[in-house]
C-alpha cells in the first residue's frame, strides 16, 4: 500500500512539472513577441490573438528545431515566389524546403504578407477582428494546416493564455500599462523569470467567490485557484477523488489547469434559472459550473452533443427543453464567412501599395469602387491610409 501510494506522489508531481514547464514556455514566448503581434496587426489587420496563438502552436513556445534554426514561427514553406533563404525539414514529407528569416521580425511580417497575398485568405480580414473563433475556423478552412484540429488549438490557446487582450490593445480598446507582462498563478515560478521584472497587467477581475464552501443551485461547492491538487481537495472535504472528478465532468487528473468551482456534491439536472445567454470566453462547460447543472443533463436540454460549443450570444435552456438547437460557434463563422464569400466569389481582387498624397477617396475612384467598401475590405478604422499601406480592392 505505502509503495502504491509513493508511486502515486510521484506520478503526480511528474504531471505537475510538465504541465509547469509547458506553461512556463507559452508564457515566455507571449512575453517575448506580444509586442510584434501587435504591431503586425496595426500593419496588416490580423487579430494578434491569432498572430501569437499560431506562434505559440507551430513553434511549441519557441522551442521547435525549425524556429531555432530558421526563425521561421509560422511553419510558411518555400512556395515558388520564395527567394529568401531556406532550410530543409521534416513535416508532412520528409525534407520539406522552408523559408529561413535574419531575425523573428522578418518572419511575423512576412506572415501577414503571406496572408494578404494569397486571395484564398482574402475573407477573412472581412471577419470583426475579435472575432477569433472565425479566424481560427478560416484559416483551417482555407489550407493553411493540415491538423484537423488545428481550429480548436488555436481557440484554446486564445482562451487559456487570455490573448484578446492584446487584439484590444492593438485596437486602442485596452490601454496598455508602460511594462506589461503575462505571468504563470505560481508566484513561486516569478522569481525565477527572467520577465517579472515587469508589472503584470491588469485583466478584467474575476467572479468574487467565498472562501470554504457555499452553495450554487443548492448545492455545495468550493472555489479552487489552477495548480491546485484535486486530490488534495477530496481528502480535505473527506471525498474519494474518483467522485470528485465525477461530480465535476473531469477526467482522470489531479492538478487543475484554470481558476474554477468545485462542487463537492452530484450537481443538479436543471438550473436556478431558466436560461443563460452564451458571453464571450465562455464554454458549456464553464457555463455547467457557473449555473450548477450537470454537463450531460444541459446537453440534452439543448439537442447537443458532447463537444459543441456554442455561439455567443445563443440562448442556452436549463430547465426546460430547448425548441431547437442553439447555433453552434462554428457555424456562425461559417456563416460569416460564406456570407463574405458570396459577395466576393465573382470578383478578383488585387493589393494596392498607397502612393504619397493618395486618400481612400482616390483610390476607390481609380478602380471604380466605393472608398466605403473598400474601409470594409480592409477592416480601416477611419478613410485614413497611409504611404506604403496595403489594400486589398475586389473588382467584378
Amino acid at each position: 500500500m505505502k509503495t502504491k501510494w509513493v508511486i502515486l506522489v510521484t506520478l503526480i508531481f511528474i504531471s505537475k512539472d510538465i504541465s509547469a514547464q509547458k506553461s512556463d514556455d507559452i508564457v515566455a514566448y507571449i512575453n517575448t513577441y506580444r509586442d510584434l503581434a501587435i504591431t503586425e496587426m496595426q500593419r496588416s489587420g490580423i487579430p494578434a490573438s491569432i498572430i501569437l496563438a499560431q506562434g505559440i502552436h507551430e513553434t511549441e513556445a519557441g522551442t521547435s528545431e525549425l524556429v531555432k534554426k530558421s526563425n521561421n514561427h509560422f511553419g510558411i514553406k518555400c512556395k515558388d515566389t520564395w527567394t529568401g533563404s531556406v532550410v530543409y525539414h521534416d513535416d508532412d514529407e520528409r525534407g520539406e524546403c522552408f523559408r529561413s528569416y535574419d531575425k523573428p521580425e522578418d518572419s511575423y511580417k512576412d506572415h501577414s504578407d503571406f496572408l494578404h497575398a494569397s486571395p484564398r485568405y482574402a475573407f477573412l480580414f472581412k471577419l470583426d477582428p475579435m472575432d477569433y473563433q472565425g479566424w481560427a475556423y478560416g484559416l483551417k478552412r482555407a489550407g493553411y494546416a493540415t491538423n484537423i484540429r488545428y481550429s480548436q488549438i488555436l481557440i484554446k490557446l486564445i482562451e487559456d493564455y487570455k490573448l484578446q487582450q492584446y487584439t484590444l490593445i492593438a485596437l486602442g480598446k485596452m490601454q496598455e500599462p508602460g511594462d506589461m507582462i503575462v505571468t504563470t498563478k505560481n508566484k513561486n515560478d516569478l522569481a525565477q523569470n527572467s520577465f517579472t521584472k515587469k508589472t503584470e497587467i491588469n485583466l478584467p477581475p474575476a467572479p468574487k467567490y467565498p472562501p470554504g464552501q457555499f452553495t450554487i443551485n443548492r448545492t455545495t461547492v468550493v472555489f479552487a485557484k489552477a495548480g491546485t491538487s484535486l486530490l488534495s481537495v477530496a481528502d480535505q472535504y473527506s471525498l474519494p477523488l474518483s467522485r470528485l472528478l465525477d461530480f465535476n465532468d473531469l477526467d482522470q487528473q489531479d492538478i487543475l489547469q484554470n481558476d474554477q468551482l468545485l462542487y463537492l456534491q452530484r450537481k443538479r439536472k436543471e438550473g436556478a434559472n431558466e436560461f443563460h445567454i452564451v458571453q464571450s470566453g465562455e464554454s458549456l462547460y464553464s457555463i455547467c459550473q457557473q449555473e450548477g447543472i450537470r454537463y450531460e443533463s444541459l446537453l440534452e436540454l439543448n439537442q447537443l452533443n458532447k463537444g459543441m460549443e456554442v455561439a455567443v450570444g445563443e440562448k442556452i435552456y436549463l430547465q426546460s427543453a430547448a425548441p431547437s438547437k442553439p447555433l453552434l460557434a462554428q457555424q456562425k463563422s461559417i456563416q460569416q464567412i460564406n456570407a463574405y464569400q458570396d459577395n466576393t466569389s465573382t470578383s478578383s481582387s488585387i493589393t494596392h501599395i498607397v502612393k504619397t498624397k493618395e486618400t481612400l477617396f482616390s483610390i476607390a475612384k481609380k478602380y471604380g469602387v466605393e472608398a466605403e467598401k473598400i474601409r470594409q475590405w480592409n477592416n480601416l478604422d477611419s478613410s485614413n491610409v497611409k504611404t506604403g499601406q496595403e489594400l486589398v480592392i475586389y473588382k467584378n
